[in-house]
């Protein structure tokens, strides 16, 4: 007999289907759904995993007899380059089998096999390149891209002898590359090989290109330009590229398998040849322009004559830092037409998409003049109908495009911008609306959460919060996507995690990213606030807030994922960060070695103390070390971490709260991360709360906090009760405030409260990104609390759940979705005339707490106590609290409550 119970999305180290993968002991994970609809209760009694490799099983995990596993480790020796085909099976807990689910994976080059060839780069001193310098002369050219050399265009071809049975690329680049084969791009990567700290890894990729090659000649390609290797990144205008290196190198390898066992490999090296081709300069922040005259034809086809070409500068064979890609690369995930165009007052057209996204622009032109010359500049808005672009600093978001004559299409290769409206100048007609498009990139990690409400408003907020994490998670988690910085700011990256992760699957985009936060840290264990790190942060310390991330991420990842490599990886270094502020704050009150102490960012109206968020921080990554090391068995080291963290927060109590529990400040963020992170006796939490709530009141029921504060702001309200505060400002519209922004036109989050507004215009433009996600950490308690998905604090991987929703405002329905690591959660509720109905979905095998704020609940007409998989039913004045095994159910009540208190 088949179970209902569907194994689904099988993973290997959190990617389906990956290709190329150096991990010796692959994790293999997979989630559960029950096919029916009706069926209450059912649940993995055990599970069997196999993995062959061409029909020879080479490990059989055995039968697990434990219902929680829903991941296993592979204890067996695997090959390189090595395709692995897997199997799950499980059964229900009436002992029937699930179809066999079946997933594969590859690995990649391992420590095994040696990398032939050399990176190679452009030989700028081969005679034919001479080139005669002139005097400068004005022209339109901006001095930050005159001088950057065009990327190189390197080919070889060669000969198959024997059919091919199967052929992988693997590539990479000092820089970023992109690869061909017989006149197709290889692959659907965008700026490979990603951003990682180059000084400790760089990434290659690896492509199937078995359909790509073909018996007798071949031709092979590879363009590769600066990107964050060498081109510019940051703001500091002293050194404001070449933070790895001066130039760009490429690598590739090409292994074809033929039948009987024999194999060609074609790598680069010295013999392959060179041209600059019509990308005349590109760079991610300065952008890009195309000179089509300069054209090279089809130089990626067999056959092609290059002896005009220079040889490639072999640039050495040390590949001691290349590791295969850990994550989804950068992909291409959407493409919007322009739905609005407009002159401005220079008779040049303004393209709107109407969404502020990140990516580049594809123009398709009909027909120019040979030597006609187009300009295409990015912003992000507008003003009195010409292009701001004052908040860009010193990027220049500049693509330029040279025509050959007659029709043709531009799309720049190796920038990127962050922008909603594009001004095209050197055109006397505008382009159709079709002719126009956004192509968006993002990395491509796995869509999780799905939110909608009955406000329009909120709808929009939801929907800026995620197109902020999509522009922002473009390889590492960066700050902002458009002006000189695209930095990966380690305090933006820990509150906002826990909404992310409510938004997408981010176990393999942050597993990569953590590792160049450890290789960050310091000899003094001193994370850095930037990562990866450029010249100005490398090697400095931390800010509070910023620098704890290198703790704080690492458990909310393990407790998403349930991954425990979140955990074991990153303990030696947690250690090392709390010692190190211990060691320079005997007295537990954290004012020394705090870096830029960069307080509670971008707060309005408000002035945390530093040394009050520095020391409640301090606590908390002592609090979070303690129970890692429990969690990882080191009971001794728990109990000597979490001794410290009590002490931490008794010092916290003694020199920053007075007698009437004010704390020093009387900020609303003081509080807020005094009740957070538990650094108030449990009877002081009452009045604290209280005193949060005076300051949010004594503003007009209107916030002040920044980056630090906003992300703790609605779950604190929540937690001490007064979700009806949460729900005022969730809801005002009056600045400063989240729907303020929506109502003035926003798609995207604003990096300020105050970043326009309608008595001052815009904010310094030193500092005003309108595409920056910190201030959307609200989403975590849209998720959490208004719709109340959320899992309690002893669970992991939402193995178990607890229902909470909080229903209030002036919402009247609210439905939300979310792809956990146990499986898709549903709660969905509406509330019409004092009653209310609630629906949730509990995957198979998790167990669900429920608490609805209202009485005579049932299910469908069915008393609590009769409904199968419902027990533990009990209720007070105010609410009703039950817990249900896995199913779909669906509760009506009488609803008394909008703002539950919550223990």
């Amino acid at each position: 007999m088949t179970t209902p119970l569907q194994p689904y999305d099988l993973r290997a180290e959190h990617r389906i289907e990956p290709l190329g993968l150096d991990a010796s002991s692959p994790r293999l994970s997979w989630k559960l759904r029950s096919a029916d609809a009706a069926r209450r209760g059912l649940t993995q009694a055990s599970c069997r995993v196999l993995v062959a490799s061409e029909d020879l099983t080479v490990w059989d995990s055995g039968v697990i007899g434990d219902p929680d596993t829903r991941a296993v480790t592979v204890e067996a020796p695997l090959r390189p380059r090595t395709r692995y085909d897997w199997t799950l099976i499980v059964t229900d807990e009436t002992g029937a089998e699930s179809s066999q689910a079946a997933s594969w994976f590859e690995t990649g080059l391992g420590d095994e096999i040696e990398r032939p060839g050399a990176w190679i780069g452009r030989d700028l001193n081969w005679d034919r390149r001479a080139d005669v310098h002139d005097p400068p002369v004005v022209d339109d050219i901006p001095d930050a891209v005159r001088n950057i050399e065009p990327p190189g265009h390197f080919r070889a071809e060669f000969s198959l002898e024997r059919p091919v049975r199967r052929a992988r690329m693997y590539a990479s680049a000092k820089g970023v590359y992109r690869a061909y084969l017989n006149g197709a791009v290889v692959g659907d990567h965008e700026l490979a090989p990603g951003w990682t700290d180059y000084d400790d890894r760089i990434q290659y990729q690896t492509y199937d290109i078995t359909d790509m090659l073909h018996q007798g000649a071949n031709a092979v390609g590879l363009v590769v330009a600066d990107g964050w290797w060498s081109g510019y990144v940051g703001f500091d205008h002293r050194r404001h590229g070449n933070h790895w290196g001066v130039a760009p190198e490429g690598w590739a390898m090409i292994v074809v398998d033929h039948d009987g066992g024999a194999s060609t490999l074609i790598a680069t090296d010295g013999h392959w040849r060179e041209s600059p081709g019509d990308i005349v300069f590109t760079d991610m922040l300065m952008g890009e322009a195309v000179d089509r005259r300069r054209s090279l034809g089809e130089w990626t086809m067999p056959g092609y004559d290059d002896t005009d070409w220079a040889p490639a500068r072999s640039c050495g064979s040390d590949f001691s830092r290349l590791t295969a890609q850990v994550d989804e690369p950068v992909r291409v995930v959407d493409t919007l037409s322009a739905i609005d165009v407009a002159r401005d007052a220079a008779g040049r057209w303004i393209y709107d998409f109407g969404q502020n996204l990140v990516g580049r622009v594809r123009v398709a032109f009909d027909q120019l003049d040979t030597g006609r010359r187009v300009v295409l500049r990015h912003g992000e808005t507008l003003e009195d109908g010409a292009l701001y672009t004052a908040n860009l600093r010193s990027a220049q978001a500049r693509d330029v495009y040279t025509s050959a004559g007659g029709a043709d299409v531009f799309e720049p290769s190796f920038t990127f911008h962050g922008f909603r409206y594009v001004e095209i100048d050197g055109l006397a007609q505008p382009l159709p609306l079709e002719a126009v498009n956004a192509i968006v990139i993002s990395s491509d990690t796995p869509a999780a959460g799905v939110m909608r409400t009955s406000s329009a408003d909120i709808n929009q907020l939801v929907s800026n919060i995620s197109w902020g994490q999509r522009g922002n998670f473009v390889a590492v988690p960066t700050d902002c996507p458009q002006r000189d910085e695209r930095l990966g700011w380690m305090a933006d990256a820990q509150v906002f995690l826990p909404t992310a992760m409510y938004n997408a699957d981010l176990a393999a985009f942050f597993l990569r990213w953590m590792r160049d936060v450890r290789f960050a840290q310091s000899d003094e264990g001193a994370f850095t606030s930037v990562v990866p790190p450029v010249p100005y942060y490398r090697g400095r310390d931390g800010a509070p807030g910023w620098a704890d991330a290198g703790v704080i991420i690492p458990w909310e990842l393990y407790r998403a994922y349930g991954d425990q490599r979140f955990l074991t990886e990153a303990y030696p270094s947690m250690t090392r960060w709390v010692d190190f502020v211990h060691r320079h704050n005997p007295d537990l009150i954290w004012t020394r070695r705090v870096g830029s102490h960069y307080g509670d960012w971008l707060q309005i109206d408000a002035v945390t103390p530093r040394d009050v968020l520095a020391t409640a921080y301090f606590a908390r990554s002592a609090a979070l070390t303690a129970r890692t090391a429990v969690e990882l068995g080191r009971v001794d080291e728990g109990a000597r971490y979490g001794a410290l963290a009590e002490r931490i927060a008794e010092r916290f109590r003694d020199v920053f709260v007075d007698e009437d529990l004010r704390i020093t400040g009387d900020t609303q963020t003081v509080y807020l991360l005094a009740l957070a992170f538990d650094l108030v006796q449990p009877a002081q939490r009452d009045r604290v709360g209280a005193h949060l709530a005076r300051t949010i009141e004594a503003h007009g029921t209107l916030l002040t906090t920044g980056f630090i504060g906003v992300a703790l702001l609605c779950p604190v309200l929540t937690a001490i009760g007064r979700s009806d505060l949460a729900y005022a400002l969730l809801e005002t519209d009056r600045f400063p405030s989240w729907l303020y922004s929506v109502r003035h036109g926003a798609t995207t989050i604003w990096e300020r409260w105050d970043g326009w507004t309608e008595d001052r215009g815009f904010q310094a433009p030193q500092m005003n990104s309108f595409n920056h996600y910190s201030l959307g950490s609200v989403g975590e308690w849209l998720y959490r609390s208004v719709a109340g998905i959320e899992q309690p604090t002893t669970s992991v991987a939402y193995r178990h759940l607890r229902i909470r929703p909080q229903i209030g405002g002036s919402l009247t329905w609210v439905d939300a979705t979310y792809e956990s690591a146990a499986g898709r959660i549903r709660s969905a509720w509406r509330r019409e005339r004092g009653t209310a109905t609630v629906a949730i979905e509990v995957p198979p095998g998790v167990r669900a707490d429920v608490v609805l704020p209202g009485v005579a609940v049932t299910e469908r007409g069915t008393d609590l106590e009769s409904v199968p998989g419902v027990s533990e039913v009990t209720g007070r004045d105010t609410e009703t609290s039950f817990s249900v095994v896995s199913g779909r159910y669906e509760f009506d009540f009488e609803l008394r409550t909008t703002t539950p208190v919550q223990r």
